[in-house]
């Protein structure tokens, strides 16, 4: 089955996900060159504490979008698909729970 057949949960917000992880990805580039110019540990700390924070942010909406698009879909079909995306979604929780 293509994307375009089933595709992912977070189809409807693609563009915003991607500006999330655009920002995150400047943000870590700016924690690059605090660190290439000596700059303070704890400023260096707080940055990637900062950047740590927005992906998670990213990692719960994506969740929130395949529970609400994948899981609810797989759970309407039953069965061993249903088994597959609850197992798969509560790893996914435990994942993101350690981190």
């Amino acid at each position: 089955m293509t994307a375009a057949e089933n595709p992912p949960g977070y189809a409807d917000s693609k563009d915003a996900q991607l500006k999330r992880l655009r920002r995150v990805e400047g943000q870590v580039r700016g924690i690059a060159r605090m660190v290439e110019q000596d700059q303070y540990c704890i400023d260096v700390l707080t940055q990637v504490s900062a950047a740590t924070k927005a992906l998670q942010a990213v990692a719960l909406g994506l969740l929130d979008e395949h529970l609400a698009h994948c899981v609810v879909n797989a759970v309407a079909v039953g069965g061993d698909e249903r088994d597959r995306k609850l197992k798969e979604a509560s790893a996914a929780i435990a994942r993101l729970v350690r981190s």
